[in-house]
């Protein structure tokens, strides 16, 4: 059944909810964007505050954490960088004409979508649009970027790809900001997207309850799969096999090669929001406020932590490695997925750790509040099975009373056994 994970720290800075948190490479920091307009970055050694980031005029949707600088996005329509050190901004790019829901640092260029239709590419440097990709007819959601892959010159300057409520991801030339193919199939909004560049492969998650394998040269789709009974909200890739969590209450393990399904996790009481996987372990969020650790091999279940109040939507992992008994330590970084509305934990490395395993799990707790996550198009997926939909005004913004942000909080697993309630 499982053990527990109990909260050792929660820090409660911010004056609303969550939506967004980043690790730093190293490890040392941690970046999040709050309800309240405001970004903070965090020691992980003691959680302590290190900088607040003010200068948003609305809620801050993404944020990305890199060494020397952190990027954030808001419903006010701009992208701004910030000075890790001294928390001063450094940069306001501004361009977007909606709510910017997602930004990607990579190739010394920032990426970013929105609901204005459009994603478009920044200098970093300059804070200036270098490109503009249009062509979706209705918000862009997901983003990712395929460095320039040794193909012909078409795409020498590297790949961009961007899942829409239209039904639809399209696949665009960074260099020249032309569109290279419209990958189309899907029946639904395209909700999540993984990319596997070297294979040049899209993978995409859709409210019409399929993934869908493309070929992001030609266009083609390769495969569908099928078996999901629910909206597909999630994605992780990982080893040639593809995991999916679904608003059916199931994670399903596919084989990227083929679209066969090898393996279904269940146990949740709710969609599943969040994915994560390291050595060996398929982390989960979610509707029913608990993340899960399960056998990625047997689909076991090992533990259940406990705490949320709402639903996880987003995971964070720290995996900490002795190599010796003094305590040497070794982190690593992996990217979360977002909705917004979160309330983020802090991940915090224990002192002591005796094998190779993730320790420490950040998670999401998503309270309804006034705006739809970028990813719902006005109507949350992610509900009981049989439960009505609740509707959302796309932009608006509800207030949220204190007791409802819990900010960062640090969960670490039990030696005890507990029972599923």
């Amino acid at each position: 059944m499982g053990g527990g994970g109990s909260a050792l720290r929660v820090c409660a800075d911010h004056r609303g909810g969550i939506n967004w948190l980043s690790l730093s490479p190293d490890g040392q920091r941690l970046l999040t964007g709050s309800e309240d307009g405001t970004a903070r970055l965090w020691s992980t050694a003691d959680g302590t505050c290190c900088a607040l980031l003010q200068g948003h005029e609305s809620y801050v949707t993404f944020c990305q954490l890199e060494d020397e600088a952190a990027f954030t996005c808001s419903a006010d329509c701009t992208i701004r960088k910030w000075d890790v050190l001294t928390g001063q901004c450094l940069q306001v790019f501004r361009g977007h004409t909606s709510i910017v829901n997602r930004i990607l640092v990579a190739d010394n260029q920032l990426f970013s979508s929105s609901y204005d239709r459009t994603a478009r590419a920044w200098s970093v440097d300059r804070g200036q649009v270098a490109r503009e990709f249009r062509g979706h007819r209705n918000c862009v959601l997901t983003l990712a970027y395929a460095g320039a892959p040794c193909v012909e010159e078409a795409v020498a300057g590297g790949l961009l790809v961007t899942g829409s409520t239209d039904a639809t991801a399209k696949v665009w030339q960074v260099a020249s900001g032309c569109c290279h193919q419209t990958l189309r199939g899907h029946t639904g909004a395209v909700l999540c997207l993984v990319l596997d560049a070297p294979g040049r492969t899209a993978f995409t998650g859709s409210t019409d309850a399929t993934v869908r394998a493309w070929d992001i040269l030609s266009g083609q789709q390769l495969r569908v799969f099928r078996e999901h009974q629910g909206s597909v909200i999630c994605l992780e890739l990982v080893n040639r096999h593809v995991y999916s969590g679904s608003a059916d209450r199931t994670v399903k393990c596919w084989l990227a090669d083929t679209g066969e399904r090898v393996r279904t996790f269940t146990a949740h009481r709710h969609s599943v929001s969040a994915l994560k996987y390291h050595a060996g372990t398929l982390f989960t969020g979610s509707g029913d406020a608990r993340a899960r650790a399960f056998d990625a091999q047997s689909g076991a279940l090992r533990r259940v932590f406990r705490g949320h109040a709402f639903v996880i939507n987003c995971i964070q992992e720290k995996t900490l490695i002795l190599g010796k008994i003094e305590g040497r330590r070794r982190r690593g970084r992996e990217r979360m997925r977002r909705s917004d509305g979160i309330t983020d934990s802090m991940d915090m490395t224990p002192p002591v750790a005796t094998r190779s395993l993730p320790r420490v799990l950040a998670l999401g707790s998503l309270p309804h509040q006034g705006h739809a996550p970028s990813w719902v198009g006005g109507t949350v997926p992610a509900r009981p099975l049989g439960a009505r939909a609740r509707p959302l005004t796309l932009g608006s913004k509800a207030g949220m009373r204190r007791s409802q942000t819990t900010a960062v909080g640090l969960l670490v697993p039990r030696r005890t056994r507990e029972p599923l309630r």
